[in-house]
């Protein structure tokens, strides 16, 4: 996963409560979604017959070693807000709905199973209390912590249940196997700082960590937030129609969020460290799943974790909710090294799912994986330099039978088509050349184009709904999408479009698909939700977050044709920090430098990195920042407010289906 903070999934739970404007149908259930079709219940039987054997393997393996579990996971936040639960998938029994994809069905089912687990001694997962998994290991003096989940709320219930199981030893080192947020969000609720700069508790985590995770994605940030509450699905029901999985767990908490930096890095391979006398040796990964990641090896126990750059799917190399492409070379060179370097590895666990046992199945799932990610690299190039687009590749690319009988490598978050293209993307960028592709109209003009060439809208309606009969979804919805740009209001063409969402979205295997189809789906019919990301929940986070992200932020929040003319100079003293910078606003551009206050400036703003959080977060507004005791300004007052004037604030909950007019 790619950093989830406060840019990337939406902290808060809340279900959309917009005004309907499509009416609900018959058949339909409570959301509004419809039932699946005669060609969708084809589909879905035709597919159960290609899956892979049911052996029965991967349940004995999710379930060995089982201790506990809560008869009841539901996580609520300080106020009462629920912000997660397992116990709202209890739905999923028994065979797949035809409204979900058998294969889909069957991964989220294992990913139903939560509690506590004993991977092998010494070593235990707290399992299904977040997206991600938190690892005990037990050390000579207390507890090494691994991956302590996204949430503080979330990480304190799973440590207070194992504590009550395996007992009550103190933490004395904390472990971030990578920079995304759902291994380190939590982590306030394991250790405080104070615990941490005392020296009680040792935080190991790779090199560029606390960079990473503190600024990746923060200059796209509500963009990426947007598109996010698309693929994780967050305002859709749990459901058989709505929302049964995120792939590599159930679902991302939706709680408050913390960080500690680390006391010590990770920058090599093969690193040993010893950790409260327990051995480890890291093999570090940056560039891989996350740009700072590693994994690690523990030769008492023959137990490797291999984080995130192994899982029980296939992983993205592009996250549907926009990030960098990441590199499928360099990912399966990383794998390659695991195998050659830990060998004796006898269990294998993950930062996600559950653990692998014995040396054969772990051979197996680490070749299959390398491979599968050396298939779709070379083959999108050998394809590319036979003269195919990224669409034509993403359409032809298909892993042969030898890996697609692994549920291993299943399509239950990346996929083979969007990781294709994203190889494409890696070495050729957005382009395919085809100058046609060079300066397309807009979608709004596009639109009219489409609709007025296709004769008029009740043409495009008549015959997109003749194709829905057939069962040809993709179709229908590149039609459609059409025509609802240009009437985002015609009701008839987001009712259809919808239903063809729905049904795309009961195929799709991966999760983040299915999500994405149905949340359009939903938007279409209740509008666009009420409440975008709420960021106030990463306040601690952002306390962390270097003064230079800041300006970054400022930077590409500048409304550029209103700073047209304008000519500003800013200066920025943090007294908590002892940190200055000068920001300039000149040929419509801001910019900025670490420098001593100018003496020549419009304005000098006094205050603490805490007020800028404050302020970034909407906790409070320019007005009460102007009259706080806790800051100072010197020059003009107006010079100031003209400054923040100019910093545009982001649509958090910008319309996606239909384009914004």
């Amino acid at each position: 996963m790619l950093l989830k903070h406060i840019i990337c999934i939406p902290l808060v739970f809340s279900l959309a409560a917009c005004s309907r404007d499509v009416p609900r149908e018959e058949g339909s259930d409570a959301a509004g979604f419809s039932a699946p079709t005669l060609a969708t219940i084809a589909a879905q039987a035709q597919l159960a017959k290609t899956l892979p054997v049911e052996d029965g393997i991967d349940l004995q393996e999710a379930e060995r070693g089982f201790i506990a579990r809560e008869d009841v996971l539901t996580v609520k936040n300080a106020a009462g807000a629920e912000i997660y639960s397992a116990t709202g998938y209890d739905f999923m029994q028994g065979n797949y709905p035809d409204s979900v994809n058998p294969g889909l069905w069957r991964q989220a089912k294992l990913n139903n199973l939560h509690g506590l687990y004993k991977v092998t001694d010494g070593i235990y997962q707290v399992r299904g209390y977040d997206l991600a998994v938190m690892t005990i290991i037990e050390g000579r003096n207390g507890w090494i912590i691994v991956d302590p989940l996204t949430s503080r709320e979330t990480a304190a219930r799973a440590i207070a249940f194992a504590r009550k199981h395996i007992g009550n030893k103190p933490v004395v080192a904390i472990i971030f196997t990578h920079s995304h947020i759902d291994h380190f969000g939590g982590a306030l609720a394991i250790a405080s700082p104070e615990d941490v700069s005392s020296g009680k508790v040792r935080v190991i985590a790779p090199a560029g960590f606390i960079e990473e995770a503190t600024s990746e994605n923060i200059l796209a940030g509500p963009a990426m937030g947007r598109r996010a509450i698309y693929m994780y699905g967050r305002d859709l029901p749990r459901s058989p129609r709505g929302k049964v999985d995120n792939g590599l767990g159930k679902e991302p908490a939706m709680g408050t969020v913390g960080i500690l930096r680390p006391t010590e890095l990770i920058g090599h391979t093969p690193q040993p460290v010893n950790v409260d006398g327990i051995d480890f040796i890291f093999q570090y990964t940056p560039g891989s799943e996350a740009p700072a990641e590693m994994t690690f090896y523990l030769p008492a126990y023959k137990a490797f974790c291999g984080a995130e750059v192994m899982s029980r799917t296939l992983h993205n190399l592009y996250t549907l909710r926009g990030a960098k492409v990441r590199d499928a070379n360099r990912w399966a060179g990383y794998i390659t090294e695991a195998a050659d370097r830990f060998p004796e590895s006898e269990v294998m666990f993950f930062s996600h799912h559950w653990p692998v046992f014995g040396k054969k199945r772990i051979a197996e799932l680490i070749k299959d994986q390398h491979d599968t990610f050396r298939y779709i690299h070379d083959q999108t190039l050998r394809l590319a330099n036979q003269g195919y687009g990224p669409r034509e590749i993403a359409e032809q690319i298909k892993l042969p039978k030898s890996l697609m009988r692994r549920w291993w490598n299943r399509d239950y978050y990346g996929t083979v088509k969007h990781d294709s293209k994203a190889v494409y993307q890696m070495y050729f960028g957005w382009y395919d050349a085809n100058p046609a592709s060079l300066d397309p109209l807009p979608r709004i003009e596009q639109g009219k184009r489409y609709v007025e060439f296709m004769g008029g809208a009740a043409n495009v309606l008549k015959q997109s709904q003749a194709s829905f009969d057939s069962g040809d979804y993709r179709w229908v919805s590149e039609v459609l999408s059409h025509l609802v740009a240009v009437e985002p209001k015609n009701i008839e063409a987001r009712s259809l479009l919808a239903k063809t969402y729905d049904q795309l979205g009961y195929r799709s295997e991966s999760t983040a698909w299915r999500n994405a189809y149905l949340t359009g789906a939903y938007e279409l019919r209740h509008g666009v939700p009420d409440q975008g990301v709420d960021i106030a929940s990463a306040t601690e986070l952002l306390n962390q977050t270097a003064p230079e992200m800041f300006m970054q932020m400022f930077q590409v929040a500048l409304n550029g044709p209103d700073a047209e003319g304008v000519n500003l100079l800013i200066n920025f003293n943090f007294s908590d920090m002892n940190e200055q910078y000068a920001v300039i606003i000149d040929n419509a551009v801001l910019s900025f430098r670490k420098a001593p206050a100018s003496k020549g400036a419009d304005a000098t703003l006094t205050l603490t990195r805490p007020m800028l959080v404050k302020l970034v977060t909407k906790q409070v507004g320019i007005k009460d920042v102007l009259a706080s005791p806790d800051i100072s300004i010197k020059g003009s007052t107006l010079s100031l407010i003209k400054f923040f004037s100019l910093l545009d604030k982001p649509d958090l909950v910008f319309p996606i289906v239909t384009p914004k007019h």
